[in-house]
């Protein structure tokens, strides 16, 4: 939600609040009660009103935004059609991973092609989705957790699945900060509870050591992907050898 409406919002809560009706503060910044509900319902306001209308509840400006953008819970995950706008725009992707990882400006104007204009545009749209707050010097508050993540099945989910991680396997794990391992074998129902708690304990260590190494320069830095999954699943040349009435798990 963009600043405009936010404020707009709290204006309306104050005057609940207060026990002012819109007839009353009509009287007190000297127009029709009807252009007052206008301006409410339409969300039309300049500067000058908002400070009249301030004014006229006895708060200035800045308490107007504390009272706009009071503290909230981290976002643990976004809604689906902030993941769909991020999914629609790669440049947009882009930003909030850059901001996830606490890029500063130079680093990214330097790294990409982005103009500066560009990329605080890209930063604008960020913060009226509700996923970043900005701030001076083009400085991006993330609004996430710590433990951050994308909604089950959701689109950045699918655009995985469909896209990226076919391209995350399609070459060897032969370089530096690279290995794959693929264990297949039979456990109980509860070593399988057991081993879906383990890659969750692992996956709170990753937050951790990106959080830790977070404060270093972009240069001592490097971009890692790390996919954890577990399943129930056989080679499928394998399934052609099974009898049909077998239920019994690979």
């Amino acid at each position: 939600m963009a600043l405009r409406y936010e404020l707009i919002d709290a204006l309306k809560r104050l005057l609940k609040g207060r026990g002012m009706t819109y007839a009353q503060l009509a009287a007190k910044i000297d127009l029709s009660e009807a252009s007052v509900k206008r301006m409410f319902s339409q969300q039309t306001m300049t500067l000058a009103r908002l400070e009249e209308i301030c004014e006229a509840l006895g708060i200035g400006l800045t308490e107007l935004v504390e009272h706009a953008r009071p503290e909230r819970e981290p976002l643990s995950e976004l809604s689906d059609e902030q993941e769909e706008e991020l999914v629609s725009d790669p440049r947009l992707f882009l930003t909030l991973y850059l901001a996830l990882n606490r890029w500063r400006e130079e680093d990214v104007l330097r790294r990409y092609s982005f103009t500066k204009p560009e990329w605080i545009g890209l930063l604008v749209r960020l913060d009226r989705m509700g996923i970043i707050e900005l701030q001076p010097d083009n400085r991006a508050k993330l609004l996430t957790a710590r433990n951050f993540r994308w909604r089950e099945n959701g689109p950045v989910m699918r655009l995985f699945a469909k896209k990226l991680i076919p391209e995350f396997f399609a070459r060897p794990f032969a370089g530096e900060n690279e290995q794959i391992l693929l264990l297949a074998g039979m456990v109980s129902r509860p070593t399988g509870q057991l081993l879906k708690q383990r890659l969750k304990e692992l996956a709170h260590e990753f937050d951790a050591l990106m959080a830790r190494d977070s404060v270093l320069p972009v240069a001592e830095r490097v971009g890692l992907s790390l996919v954890l999954g577990v399943r129930p699943w056989g080679l499928p040349d394998f399934e052609k050898f099974r009898r049909k009435n077998d239920a019994t798990p690979a």
